[in-house]
């Protein structure tokens, strides 16, 4: 199972987020959003700048 940084929110597979290189991982996440293009709206609103797989809800 992923986990989800608690920083970024983005699911990652291991103990390090590629993004922002924190450690602060968590698999305690709810939903999950993938963004192929960060310019559309969604992923504005969500606050998602890069390409990737993230979670909406990080507990």
């Amino acid at each position: 199972m992923e986990s989800a940084c608690k920083i970024c929110k983005r699911l990652v597979e291991g103990n390090e987020c590629p993004v922002c290189k924190s450690h602060e991982l968590t698999k305690n996440w709810k939903s999950v959003i993938i963004i192929f293009n960060p310019e559309c709206e969604i992923a504005k609103k969500a606050g998602f700048d890069l390409p990737g797989k993230y979670a909406l809800k990080v507990l």
